[in-house]
């Protein structure tokens, strides 16, 4: 009985240990992946967010300054504006493209492409009434030059982020989630091998055995008539 015991008692210690062993890599890897900092190319977008505002606003400083000198610009462009006349408003939407796709895929961290979306919605519908409205082609280069770039970076933006971005994280994810999983299961999958001298008969069944073979003889003892 007491061997019977201490076997069930092994058994119960050795699940416990394969408990203990597959926790804790489990814990580990969902604290890393809480952990983890923002991506590399979420970064890199995030940067080129930065670059296209930062050029769309080089681009209009160039224009305000090749047109007349950048004071007398500004009062013409921002308080006098026109939407025919002024290229203020496309940078107004590089601004905007900034603040939403930072705030989104920067602080927020989204992994869904529906921001990015508005935000080049927006600048394309804009951008396109713009041209075919407004007679921005009269006044020199910039006119069409800086509605083109913007375009074109709003777009950039767009295919960068639901090509590379979201795909890219969603492969690290699942490269990291099958690693967790190995290590997790792999004592339930491989269990360790025990001694041949756990499986031993109980002690409490060799005495009795002993018992039994001698039975008989101590039987016929008291069975033999005296003389």
């Amino acid at each position: 009985m007491e061997g019977t015991l201490n076997n069930s008692q092994e058994w119960r210690s050795t699940l416990a240990d394969f408990g203990s062993i597959n926790s804790v890599p489990y814990s580990a890897h969902t604290e890393a992946t809480e952990n983890r900092g923002i991506s590399d190319v979420r970064r890199t977008f995030c940067l080129f967010v930065t670059f296209d505002l930062l050029f769309i606003t080089l681009l209009w400083i160039i224009e305000l300054n090749a047109n007349g000198g950048i004071k007398d610009q500004l009062t013409k462009e921002v308080i006098d504006y026109d939407f025919h006349t002024s290229l203020f408003d496309v940078f107004v939407l590089a601004l905007f493209r900034f603040t939403v796709l930072t705030l989104a895929y920067a602080l927020y961290r989204l992994r869904h492409w529906g921001a990015v979306a508005i935000t080049t919605l927006i600048t394309s519908a804009i951008l396109i009434a713009k041209v075919i409205i407004t007679e921005l082609l009269s006044q020199g280069v910039f006119g069409y030059l800086i509605p083109i770039i913007s375009f074109i970076l709003a777009w950039i933006e767009t295919w960068f982020l639901d090509f590379k971005v979201l795909p890219k994280e969603a492969e690290n994810n699942n490269r990291l989630l099958p690693a967790g999983g190995v290590t997790e299961r792999a004592p339930l999958i491989h269990p360790r091998t025990f001694s041949e001298g756990q499986f031993y008969s109980p002690p409490e069944s060799i005495a009795d055995s002993d018992q039994t073979v001698e039975e008989p003889e101590e039987k016929r003892v008291r069975e033999k008539p005296a003389d």
